[in-house]
């Protein structure tokens, strides 16, 4: 086997995702630069957006209509965030065989076309929160900090999963002002049931590059838990199912939430137990198995709102 089939078979491209079939091949390096072929990383930004908005209200015609908004806001949003992170980060992925052919890491595509590219993905994405009251509008700005910071924490922290969760979460507060036009209690332990959630899925997608990441010498909670990281896992998990039902108090949801909640740990059970952290695979399974923890307390959540 060649290096170049080597690397094409490590990379985390999906080469043959159905969009890039009926892209023109211009596009194709735009399109997998914003990880188009990997949804995951929409999903779970897009969630806790439509846990806040359903934790503030019942009316089904609002709670759509603005579902449908963060739905387009998070697809840009994310893809806005991968060519950032992938301009800043494109001499480190160079070196690693998963991320090397990358459209900036490869060449494929100029930092310059890179940043174009971005500003048109957040122009997309401001006028998505232009359709947003003012509360809604502010809070979401407010995240452009921890958004542009992100990709450099696993440079100067062992803690970079604890920066995204504080990031990829901040969608619960526009969720929650977008409908209540205020910020309050129950949406506070919402984003922070958010943050341990991501703690625990993004250190066993951390533990996929544990050797890359020691080679080009950043940091993650995979190299730091090692293996002990089941029992963090647990622990972060069991924090988040305690500040789910804090929010679902504080809302004053009924017993179906509580229900939801239930399956919900079921499902942390499984990730925890079952996972091999020296399987890259099996990360990747269980990473993946998330969108459907999301879902499950987003319905949760507008049943929890009935009766």
């Amino acid at each position: 086997m060649t290096e170049g089939a080597k690397t094409d078979a490590a990379s985390d491209i999906s080469a043959e995702y159905w969009l890039f079939r009926l892209a023109p091949p211009a596009a194709k390096p735009y399109l997998t630069l914003a990880r188009v072929d990997r949804p995951i990383g929409t999903w779970l930004l897009l969630f806790p957006c439509w846990w806040g908005a359903a934790l503030a209200g019942e009316d089904l015609a609002q709670l759509t209509h603005i579902a449908l908004l963060f739905a387009i806001g998070a697809f840009v949003m994310r893809g806005a965030g991968c060519v950032w992170n992938d301009i800043l980060d494109r001499e480190y992925d160079k070196k690693v065989a998963r991320t090397a052919l990358r459209p900036i890491a490869s060449g494929a595509i100029g930092v310059r076309a890179a940043i174009i590219f971005m500003a048109a993905l957040l122009v997309c994405g401001l006028l998505v929160l232009l359709r947003f009251n003012s509360v809604a509008i502010v809070v979401a700005l407010s995240s452009l900090g921890l958004v542009l910071l992100y990709p450099l924490m696993k440079r100067v922290t062992y803690w970079p999963q604890a920066w995204l969760g504080l990031t990829f979460n901040w969608g619960a507060l526009v969720g929650w002002a977008a409908v209540a036009d205020s910020l309050d209690a129950p949406v506070y332990y919402l984003y922070a049931a958010g943050f341990f959630w991501t703690l625990g899925y993004d250190t066993i997608y951390a533990h996929q590059d544990k050797e890359d990441d020691v080679m080009v010498g950043v940091r993650s909670t995979a190299l730091l838990f090692g293996p002990w990281t089941q029992y963090w896992l647990a622990g972060f998990y069991v924090a988040a199912l305690a500040l789910f039902a804090g929010a679902g108090l504080r809302a004053e949801l009924n017993t179906l939430y509580y229900v939801g909640l239930g399956i919900a740990a079921l499902h942390f059970i499984w990730q925890v137990w079952r996972l091999d952290i020296d399987d890259p695979r099996d990360c990747l399974t269980k990473f993946d198995s998330n969108k459907w923890l999301g879902l499950l307390i987003t319905i949760s959540i507008v049943l929890g709102q009935t009766g």
